[in-house]
């Protein structure tokens, strides 16, 4: 909205031409969505569910009982209308913004159930949101893709295109979500994969001469995302002031579901699905790994072959934090410190070896 409006003020005072400027919108976002969230957030987490803990966590998953949990519902609706003025979104982005709150929203109803949804009612209702999100996107930002280590753009046809894009945002989002149980975890790696990603979003893919130099098609739309996503983390950040050990107030189903859609909506407006992997490395591995390990051992079973107790896929467990703080005898600090630090390390090398080996 500033930027449209900026377009009819500039001729009456020449400094509203800054409402025109990507970073200066972007700068503006952050920062707002920031303070909105940090001052009307500890105002309004009363009304919010109460967590039930997880009692097959042992006494570590019963420190989370009575919190009010379900804070992402808060924080996205609060981001709304920061996202309204800041981001100059067309028609195709608004919807696929939409899709994304469709999901935040079935997130909090089951943060708010008091029975629990099982697990094939949430993957339908993720699968039927990745769905309309990867379709809106592909109309909004067209299909084609470039990949690493080869020259050139792919168009890829719009019905392959859809299904495989909402699978990759159907397995984000349950990725983040499942790597949401230590104080501040889902939400600083979230926060980093956000923050880089707009930064290839702004400066590398929508910016023409880096875009040439990596020989990475140009989308000049790319920056609206770069606002976007660095809205929204500003937004989390503000959460995450209270939410840093001991937490205050938990975002519960409806922040890691949004989170983790958006990432994976961000990496496919950048034009390369593998950015997903450079990107949000340690969600991935954390969250996702106990998603492949739950796949694996039930296609194990159901064709007859026995991994036994003594296999290392049963040693480990998932999410991989759970495995740390188990059997490594890691604290809750330790973990957010090191998984931090492990993917502030790991994600320039992937990113050198995605965009520039090619």
């Amino acid at each position: 909205m500033l930027y449209h409006l900026s377009q009819m003020l500039t001729p009456y005072w020449g400094p509203f031409r800054l409402l025109q400027s990507h970073a200066v919108l972007l700068a503006s976002g952050t920062f707002a969505a920031a303070a909105v969230i940090a001052f009307f957030l500890p105002r309004l987490w009363n009304r919010l569910p109460r967590d039930r803990g997880k009692a097959i966590c042992g006494p570590d998953g019963m420190k989370s009982a009575g919190k009010p949990t379900g804070a992402g519902y808060y924080v996205t609706l609060l981001s709304l209308p920061v996202l309204v003025l800041c981001v100059p979104m067309d028609v195709w982005d608004a919807l696929t913004m939409a899709a994304l709150y469709a999901a935040m929203l079935f997130g909090y109803l089951d943060d708010r159930s008091r029975v629990p949804w099982g697990e094939l009612r949430k993957g339908l209702l993720d699968a039927v949101v990745s769905l309309a999100a990867a379709w809106f996107i592909a109309e909004g930002h067209g299909t084609g893709i470039w990949l690493p280590f080869v020259k050139g753009v792919w168009q890829v046809p719009t019905a392959l295109y859809v299904p495989c894009a909402a699978f990759l945002l159907w397995f984000t989002m349950n990725a983040t979500n499942c790597s949401d149980g230590v104080d501040g975890l889902a939400g600083t790696l979230t926060g980093i994969s956000l923050a880089m990603l707009a930064v290839m979003l702004y400066v590398v893919v929508g910016y023409k001469p880096v875009a040439n130099y990596f020989l990475v098609p140009c989308n000049p739309e790319a920056a609206t995302w770069a606002i976007m996503t660095m809205t929204i983390a500003g937004g989390f950040g503000g959460y995450l002031w209270f939410n840093a050990e001991p937490s205050k107030v938990l975002m519960g189903d409806a922040g890691s579901r949004f989170l983790g859609m958006l990432v994976g909506a961000a990496v496919l407006v950048a034009g390369n699905p593998m950015l997903i992997i450079a990107l949000s490395p340690i969600v991935l591995v954390n969250g996702g790994g106990g998603l492949a390990k739950l796949v694996l051992l039930r296609l194990a079973k159901r064709v007859g072959f026995d991994i036994g107790e003594d296999a290392a896929i049963r040693r480990i467990r998932f999410p991989l934090h759970d495995h740390c703080k188990k059997n490594l005898g890691w604290s809750n600090a330790q973990v957010l410190m090191r998984f931090t630090l492990l993917q502030l390390v790991v994600m320039p090398l992937l990113l050198l070896i995605i965009v520039k080996v090619r």
